[in-house]
């Protein structure tokens, strides 16, 4: 089955089509979609409270826009101090405003400079993406989850990256894995992707079809 996935992020698309490998969906992403169908694609205000609100909000604007089976997920980041296990002060929180609060986004470079200063001011940071999926097949087939199964790993914020970057997830290079203290892009295979979310992707659409 092909699904239309809700994003314009080429390394999201990468990491869900390996999350998903072995199933019988073939993703293929908004632009490729738009392009083949002769549709002109427009912005979409993420105006949710939480993850599920925004991923649901995209799913169903593409939805209209296609008429054909489309999902969209959206993150939701949050921080604690290592230390002690408190989380940081509201006013720091990223949410769902990983890029930033406005009309204006932080650039990656702008994002690493952001959070390696977080670093600095509070010292190691732990944090976790909380997700959110929706799936729509048809008028009437909604399916949607922000389980915690669909949640990252947690993990810690260097306030030193790694030379290794991928655009489109520039976070992935202050992050290290809390077992070993490394960076993931110096551990085997992609295990950066257990940042992003776990082992419940594959679970949900399974459930769905």
């Amino acid at each position: 089955m092909e699904l239309i996935y809700g994003t314009g992020n080429p390394a999201k698309l990468k990491f869900m089509r390996r999350e998903i490998r072995g199933l019988p969906i073939e993703l293929i992403s908004l632009g490729q979609a738009a392009e083949r169908d002769g549709i002109a694609l427009a912005d979409v205000e993420e105006s949710g409270r939480d993850p599920l609100e925004n991923a649901r909000i995209k799913a169903c604007a593409y939805y209209r826009l296609f008429r054909k089976p489309v999902f969209s997920c959206d993150s939701g980041l949050y921080l604690w101090d290592y230390q002690t296990g408190e989380m940081l002060p509201e006013e720091v929180q990223p949410g769902i405003h990983v890029r930033g609060r406005g009309g204006r986004r932080l650039t990656d470079d702008e994002l690493i400079a952001h959070f390696t200063g977080l670093v600095r001011t509070y010292g190691t940071i732990l944090a976790r993406y909380k997700n959110g999926i929706c799936l729509i097949m048809e008028d009437g087939r909604r399916y949607e989850s922000m389980d915690e199964s669909l949640w990252g790993a947690a993990f810690l914020f260097t306030d030193r990256p790694h030379p290794k970057r991928i655009e489109g997830f520039p976070l992935d290079s202050i992050s290290l894995d809390i077992a070993s203290g490394k960076y993931f892009y110096d551990l085997e295979g992609n295990a950066q992707d257990v940042v992003a979310a776990e082992t419940g992707i594959a679970e949900f659409f399974k459930s769905v079809f």
